[in-house]
């Protein structure tokens, strides 16, 4: 077995185009993950990655969503195409992990919806949120901006 890593910025054409613009002072995302090359070597096979990103909405919401190809789904979102984020405009991509498979991207997802899920992802994205006055905010419990 190789091993190969992947960094969200400057190796992988899609992440450089769509989340650099995006993402200009996020946290660098390395993903590493194992695989069988078909000729015995070093070079990956082609494969699909899958993506869990995060977006911060303008009311201080966070969504989450999968797919398995980012540019065109952030596209589709700052359209106003997708009808559970286009009265939420503008709004920020602030995270994005990659998966080989799609069940775990969907699984990965579907935890962060949990309770325990939206604690931990409050936690991990604690920074970010803060330089977003999103976490922490005066006057309501939840951390979101009181309007």
């Amino acid at each position: 077995m190789a091993q190969l890593v992947a960094r969200i910025r400057g190796t992988d054409e899609v992440a450089s185009s769509t989340l650099a613009e995006s993402t200009r002072g996020y946290r660098i995302v390395v993903i590493i993950f194992d695989f069988q090359s078909n000729d015995g070597g070093s070079t990956p096979p082609t494969r699909s990655m899958f993506y869990l990103y995060i977006l911060l909405l303008k009311n201080g919401n966070l969504y989450k969503g999968t797919t398995s190809d980012i540019k065109r789904r952030i596209k589709e979102h700052r359209s106003k195409k997708v009808s559970s984020t286009k009265s939420k405009q503008p709004l920020k991509l602030i995270h994005c992990e990659i998966y080989s498979l799609k069940s775990d991207a969907q699984r990965r997802e579907k935890f962060l919806k949990t309770t325990e899920g939206r604690r931990l992802l409050r936690q991990q994205l604690k920074n970010v949120l803060k330089k977003y006055s999103i976490l922490g905010s005066p006057g309501h419990s939840t951390g979101r901006p009181v309007e």
